[in-house]
């Protein structure tokens, strides 16, 4: 890629919960993705979970074929220790540290991706506790939190506002986690967010909250806050720059990124086929329940 062509930020979501794949789709679908990925996808019990992680394998290897410019069929995904999927193929020179993540929960799968800075995306949508009240699930909930994070979740308003906030902090954690890449261990009580605005809405993206880490704000990082519609919170977190020239100094200081709302189609505009027609593809997906009567994802 040439200086002119400098890849850019990128935020991508697919409405995966109102996706209802035809057996066209899904068998396509289905084909277009590494054997791997493939047996992950079909394992899974309920439909709504295998087409969220379908989303988020068409949108990674949508991403690296437009603007990594790595043909579809060529491209090599592997994951960490800890699960999270990264690029396999020769690093290129002129994107010495690229980087993306992808979360999935509720009815959508989103992506963020920076060629030059760490990333991490979470998102979470607000939603009544399904096996206990709103005060006995905080409570379980009481040691993820600081003091400072608790007052601002309580002062929200009613229950459902609580939620909401509780919800936000979650993804702005989880996001930060999975930027830097922990997981179980790390205490959650380590990191305190000062939220701001307290209120926001629908289609807005923010970036002016706050982190401290330890006790000591931590200027490095830049947290981008979306709400997709009025039930998910996106956190993306970024850290700083590997290479702060002029050009990337300045993009950072523009409003931050807007996420763009993916169909289908969008997601198959440069897929290529690696594996013939399988009508056991298609058969397997039919036989899914679409998700749990009560299914929630809970934090632990």
């Amino acid at each position: 890629m040439s200086g002119s062509r400098r890849m850019e930020g990128l935020r991508w979501a697919f409405g995966c919960g109102c996706w209802r794949p035809s057996r066209c789709e899904w068998s396509l679908a289905v084909r277009c993705v590494q054997p791997e990925e493939r047996e992950r996808i079909g394992a899974f019990v309920f439909a709504r979970d295998a087409k969220a992680a379908m989303g988020g394998r068409l949108l990674i290897r949508k991403l690296i074929a437009e603007h990594l410019k790595i043909p579809w069929n060529e491209i090599q995904l592997q994951r960490t220790k800890k699960g999270k999927p990264f690029l396999a193929n020769p690093v290129l020179a002129t994107i010495p540290n690229f980087n993306f993540n992808i979360s999935h929960q509720g009815d959508y799968t989103v992506l963020a991706a920076e060629p030059n800075r760490q990333v991490g995306v979470d998102i979470m949508k607000t939603d009544f506790p399904g096996n206990s009240s709103v005060p006995e699930f905080f409570r379980i909930m009481n040691r993820q939190f600081t003091d400072h994070e608790w007052n601002i979740i309580k002062m929200a308003g009613d229950e459902w506002a609580q939620l909401n906030m509780f919800y936000r902090h979650w993804a702005l954690k989880e996001s930060f986690l999975k930027a830097i890449g922990v997981g179980v261990g790390f205490s959650l009580q380590r990191i305190e967010f000062h939220v701001s605005p307290l209120h926001m809405r629908v289609g807005q993206t923010s970036k002016e909250t706050i982190m401290f880490l330890d006790g000591d704000q931590e200027e490095e990082w830049t947290f981008e806050e979306t709400m997709l519609d009025e039930n998910h919170h996106v956190a993306v977190a970024l850290g700083k720059p590997d290479m702060v020239t002029a050009q990337l100094q300045e993009n950072i200081n523009q409003e931050p990124s807007r996420f763009t709302l993916l169909t289908f189609k969008d997601l198959i505009a440069s897929a290529k086929a690696m594996a013939p027609e399988n009508p056991m593809y298609w058969a397997n997906f039919q036989a899914k329940q679409e998700k749990a009567i009560r299914q929630h994802r809970m934090p632990i």
